[in-house]
């Protein structure tokens, strides 16, 4: 009977053994067990990235990517607030030479109308190593390896892994014009070369030169052919030297200093363009846009957008150190510990698709994930907010050792009224006051505290605090929406609304003109019902005063057809900066930048020629009072408009576990991974603990299971036995 017992048993026991031989670490961990206790950092992307190649990204999950890899001339401070440029590869950070039109050399402080052209002049430090790369690979007679590949040659090529020989090269002045030039390439769509002719000499012209050189490619049957850019020069842009070169920019533009951080100014080596264009590569994925090139900490070494995506550490970096100097408070909260320790301090950074907030939550809260930001499901779940307003973690987070970060993003929120409409727009009292009315009766603090979880601060004006120009509380109020109670801006009373609806011939919400009640319309992108909930709170708003708002819900590729086109009345948009500097925002109002006329970023259309004026004047001035003084005057003349409901400025919330250090927020930096380090051994000791398997109901199956056979055993056995008698 013992040895049917065992027999039947076995299985069981064997089962158990097996998941008792992993209890010397968690049994959930979504990474191979190899990874534990190494120098890697854990995070999640929600969206494939469109974009790798550096003249076409725009967006920020782009940039999670590509700023890790490219290397501009110039980056950001890490820890300087005001945010300060420093330089990357570049010696120093360039001062423009500014010229008359005779080509006389003009003091840094000339007018702007007196300046003919600028020109930049930008050294770039010798020794820099481009990663490596099959595109860089030569032959024994010194030839590049990979460049006269033919179709059948590609056959066993799926992946950039499969070419067994890698080089690489130092990096020289050509690789930064090569990528100038390539803002006007006529297979690429850059985002920014519309902004850039306006300014880069001649590139306007030379996207007209490549596009027929070009059709000549295509008539010939050659239309994926290497177009090569070096046949044909840029007078916006040449090679000084080996280490030197030159942009020549139209007039006076002081912002240019702040695109030299930007990848559309990072360097593309020709060597790489040619590979990639050769016949068959595109067709295997095999593309700039898929495999990024750089001389950055970090290289993409696995691209699976549907799962996984890896950076890890650049053999060639050619090192950098941590910075020895911030702001206030930096070295009390130990940003400065690592002060000239040589970057990047982690080895490789692994991204897994995570399409659900729910599931990111949870594996941060396991440890398996090193940072997150808070959404609406999990806020009251990770911060409580006091009586006074006061912001902090919950007891379950400070139990973990969490730590919270927060800061005011560079971003504006607003809402927009169309000033080409008949009824909101134009520039008379009665359209004038009607959107004042509206001003005040919208009230944001409201719509932060539901909406926002309280995570964001009232606009008075366009520009977000941190950006020059921003003045904070009382200095910085908005009178015709705001009152001044005990030093700090109060939201106007219904009552004061209601007057100026009055004002504006709509009393009571009644047009004294057709006896009729006001029906207004906003165009908005609505995608589930979390949106249901904030359009039933504008139409809540606009009944305050007795307005009827008619909400027209679409997709974002019909509402940016209605904005570019002028068919929308009232809209919602927002802008984050490009760069930090007033004009990045006080464009949004200038009249030439027009959506409808220009297709500019002015979305609300509005147009004041003396806000035009002056907008001409501080566009191109260093920051100083002067500046500011006509800043003041800009900002007044808006609100006395009233073009947008001014909104309010996000503020940012970011999690991150106690085995992360040197974390601060800057928005205008994307390349912060090498300045973060990991204490892998903290996490793995945490992970362990936060993730213990749980073994009793195991073995209490396992005791059923016994219990449930033993009497069909031992009855078994019996039967046997008969039969045997």
């Amino acid at each position: 009977m013992f040895d049917s017992l065992k027999k039947a048993l076995m299985p069981m026991f064997l089962t158990a053994m097996v998941l008792l031989a992993g209890c010397g670490g968690e049994w959930n961990s979504p990474y191979p067990i190899q990874e534990r206790g190494l120098n890697i950092l854990y995070s999640a992307f929600s969206e494939r990235p469109k974009h790798l190649d550096p003249v076409q990204s725009y967006s920020e999950d782009e940039a999670a990517f590509n700023a890790q890899i490219y290397e501009p001339p110039l980056q950001y401070h890490f820890l300087k607030r005001p945010y300060t440029l420093v330089p990357a590869t570049a010696e120093e950070v360039p001062r423009p030479q500014l010229f008359d039109a005779a080509g006389h050399r003009l003091p840094d402080d000339a007018e702007a109308g007196r300046v003919a052209y600028s020109l930049y002049e930008i050294r770039i430090r010798p020794g820099i190593r481009f990663q490596p790369h099959p595109a860089f690979a030569r032959d024994a007679a010194g030839g590049l390896l990979y460049h006269h590949l033919k179709p059948v040659d590609l056959n066993p090529i799926h992946d950039l892994a499969d070419f067994k020989q890698q080089g690489t090269r130092e990096l020289m002045a050509a690789d930064y014009v090569y990528q100038i030039k390539r803002l006007a390439h006529p297979r690429l769509h850059s985002p920014i070369f519309g902004l850039m002719s306006e300014y880069i000499i001649g590139l306007k012209a030379y996207a007209d030169l490549l596009t027929k050189a070009n059709q000549t490619l295509l008539k010939s049957g050659h239309g994926n052919a290497y177009l090569d850019l070096d046949r044909f020069p840029l007078e916006g842009a040449t090679v000084v030297d080996r280490y030197t070169y030159r942009v020549k920019l139209k007039g006076k533009y002081p912002q240019f200093v702040y695109w030299l951080t930007m990848p559309f100014f990072a360097p593309v080596p020709q060597e790489v363009d040619r590979f990639f264009s050769q016949p068959g590569m595109a067709e295997k994925n095999l593309t700039l846009d898929w495999y990024p090139v750089g001389t950055g900490p970090y290289m993409l070494t696995k691209n699976n957008p549907n799962r996984q995506m890896v950076l890890e550490r650049n053999p060639y970096f050619h090192g950098e150190t941590y910075p020895s100097e911030g702001e206030q408070g930096d070295r009390e909260a130990g940003l400065l510990a690592d002060a000239g320790k040589p970057l990047p301090f982690i080895d490789k950074a692994v991204f897994s698709l995570e399409k659900e907030g729910i599931p990111y939550w949870n594996k941060f809260l396991q440890g398996y994930y090193d940072a997150s930001g808070i959404s609406s499901d999990s806020f009251d779940q990770a911060v409580q907010i006091s009586s006074t307003g006061d912001i902090a973690l919950t007891d379950k987070m400070r139990e973990k050792g969490i730590r919270l970060s927060t800061s005011v993003a560079p971003s504006s929120y607003y809402m927009g009224f169309n000033m080409l409409d008949p009824v909101v727009g134009g520039y008379s009292e009665r359209a004038r006051k009607l959107r004042l009315a509206i001003s005040i009766a919208m009230d944001y603090e409201e719509y932060i505290s539901i909406f926002a979880n309280g995570r964001g601060i009232e606009a008075q004006g366009p520009i977000p605090p941190g950006i020059f120009g921003n003045k904070p509380g009382e200095d910085g109020a908005n009178s015709y929406v705001y009152d001044l109670v005990n030093g700090h801006p109060k939201r106007k009373s219904l009552e004061a609304a209601k007057k100026l609806l009055a004002e504006a011939g709509y009393p009571d919400g009644i047009d004294k003109e057709n006896g009729k009640p006001l029906v207004l319309n906003i165009d908005v992108t609505a995608r589930g019902p979390d949106d249901k909930a904030r359009l039933d709170w504008y139409r809540k708003q606009f009944s305050k005063l007795n307005l009827q708002l008619v909400v027209r819900a679409t997709d974002y590729n019909r509402f940016q057809e209605k904005i570019r086109k002028g068919n929308a009345q009232i809209f919602n948009w927002g802008w984050n900066a490009d760069y930090p500097d007033p004009e990045n925002f006080l464009f949004l109002l200038n009249g030439p930048q027009s959506q409808v006329k220009s297709q500019g970023e002015n979305s609300a259309n509005y147009n004041n020629p003396e806000y035009d004026r002056l907008f001409e004047k501080m566009k191109n001035m260093e920051n100083g009072p002067d500046r500011q003084a006509i800043i003041d005057q800009m900002i007044e003349i808006a609100r006395h408009d009233a073009p947008w409901l001014w909104g309010f400025h996000p503020k940012e919330y970011r999690l991150f576990h106690s085995w992360m250090l040197n974390q601060k927020p800057n928005k205008m930096a994307r390349n912060g991974l090498k300045y973060q380090r990991i204490d892998a051994a903290m996490r793995e000791q945490k992970r362990a603990e936060w993730n213990r398997p749980v073994l009793w109901p195991m073995f209490l199956v396992l005791a059923v299971l016994v219990v449930t056979a033993l009497p069909a055993v031992i009855a078994y056995r019996r039967r046997e036995r008969k039969s045997a008698i």
